[in-house]
């Protein structure tokens, strides 16, 4: 058995290169989408995010229509709904009216975080202490607004009702993989920022899951940075943007995606440096061989159904040949 083939598919998060605007972000994950969507990527997911300037993906329902509108056939949707930000009944009604324009290519992932710091998730209007812990609740009631009418209490989502939409439950620490098991539903994890309890919720979640209408067996998914390029070398100079990225959160500065550079060390301290990359340990970086041989020890350890690539790559050429090479060693 192949095992790297499997299922491939792109998050996105509207990130802004340096010296884009906001417009030139959006037309950018426009353009990847169908980009992908011609290489056979399964799905193109859109992440929530708030009060971050590097960002341009807070309206991610907005977003999600766009893409939906400028692509044909690639299932479409959220990496996720931050669902403390949101009420149940917002969502419903919003990717109900979503399925109903696109039907059959809509998937809602829901998350329990903020996707932001505490005094922007106050600025977002819902009570962010109570809404974190109402979470498995809240993804109760979006399966019952996404279901049969006769099943309902007064208050229905229209359009909604038995639209169906699918949903996924996406988690960075084991929490969310207890509650994707007992109702049966996808699990994604975030390994492409928070790799360190991987191993352990996947391992929660298979053991735990119990069978639903939704789904018979366990599915996971797995977030992973991607960064693939002709050479190993070419593939480690394209990563210093990711680096730079992920060392800016480190910092909290918040900077546009950087070209990339050939001397990190001038850059970040050795403390830094630790810390932003214990953030991606799950990544597939390398020549087309290499990250065929990453992948097959990634799924020799893990057998996981999914992956979902995120690839910051400051050249939109060399990340149009990334997935390009992904799908190659993934078909």
């Amino acid at each position: 058995m192949n095992e790297t083939k499997i299922p491939v598919s792109v998050l996105d998060l509207a990130i802004l290169r340096q010296g884009e605007t906001n417009q030139q972000a959006i037309q950018n994950v426009v353009t990847l989408a169908q980009t992908v969507e011609k290489l056979g990527y399964n799905r193109f997911w859109i992440a929530e995010h708030h009060n971050t300037p590097n960002l341009a993906s807070s309206a991610t329902v907005v977003l999600i229509n766009h893409v939906l509108a400028h692509t044909q056939t690639i299932q479409v949707g959220a990496g996720g709904i931050m669902l403390p930000n949101h009420t149940p009944l917002i969502i419903a009604e919003q990717f109900g009216t979503l399925e109903t324009i696109y039907p059959n290519r809509l998937n809602l992932g829901l998350g329990r975080a903020p996707g932001t710091d505490m005094m922007t998730a106050s600025a977002l209007r819902r009570n962010q202490h109570e809404s974190v812990y109402t979470f498995p609740d809240d993804v109760k009631a979006l399966l019952d607004y996404f279901g049969p009418a006769n099943t309902q209490g007064y208050v229905k989502a229209y359009p909604g009702v038995d639209t169906n939409v699918p949903l996924y439950i996406l988690g960075s620490s084991t929490d969310s993989a207890h509650l994707a098991a007992r109702l049966g539903l996808p699990y994604v994890f975030a390994a492409h920022f928070a790799p360190e309890q991987m191993k352990e919720a996947i391992a929660i979640y298979r053991n735990l899951f119990v069978p639903s209408q939704y789904l018979e067996k366990p599915y996971v998914m797995v977030g992973m940075n991607v960064i693939a390029a002709e050479t190993d070398e070419e593939a480690e100079f394209l990563a210093t943007s990711t680096h730079m990225m992920f060392l800016s959160i480190v910092r909290n500065s918040r900077q546009p995606l950087q070209p990339p550079t050939n001397n990190m060390d001038a850059i970040w301290s050795p403390q830094e440096k630790m810390m932003a990359t214990s953030r991606t340990a799950a990544s597939l970086i390398g020549s087309k061989e290499t990250i065929e041989k990453q992948l097959s020890d990634f799924q020799a350890k893990f057998q996981v159904d999914e992956i979902i690539a995120v690839s910051y790559i400051y050249d939109l050429d060399k990340q149009r040949r990334s997935y390009e090479l992904l799908k190659e060693v993934t078909s």
